[in-house]
């Protein structure tokens, strides 16, 4: 789904909602989810300017999971290092985003590069 704006950052949420309690996860763990992808999908309207969000349901072995990926084509993050550290903000924000995002999910992957832009795949296991 394309998210570009604040409407759209609460459909991308609703969505992971919808999806993990298809799984069945607790509300728990439904809320890590949706307060991840709150963040992330904020931080690519706000940085990137806009971009896409792609959620997966995901199957291996007897585990189930969700997976949800951010893409933008913005101009990347300088500093990956330094914007996984709590506190580090080249906004108005508080700088938790990225570090606060991935701590509450199992599996997190960050690539960014210059002028190209920033991808985010998370995954939560039920």
């Amino acid at each position: 789904m394309v998210v570009k704006n604040p409407q759209e950052i609460i459909l991308a949420r609703q969505k992971v909602r919808e999806y993990a309690r298809l799984l069945g996860f607790n509300l728990v763990d439904q809320t890590k989810l949706i307060t991840a992808t709150s963040e992330l999908a904020r931080n690519m309207v706000e940085y990137g300017g806009g971009g896409i969000v792609v959620i997966e349901l995901i199957y291996v072995r007897e585990h189930r999971g969700l997976r949800v990926t951010f893409e933008d084509q913005g101009p990347g993050i300088a500093d990956l290092e330094m914007a996984m550290q709590d506190g580090f903000t080249t906004g108005n924000g508080l700088g938790h985003g990225l570090p606060g995002a991935k701590r509450l999910v199992n599996e997190f992957e960050i690539d960014s590069k210059i002028g190209v832009g920033t991808r985010v795949s998370l995954v939560r296991w039920v």
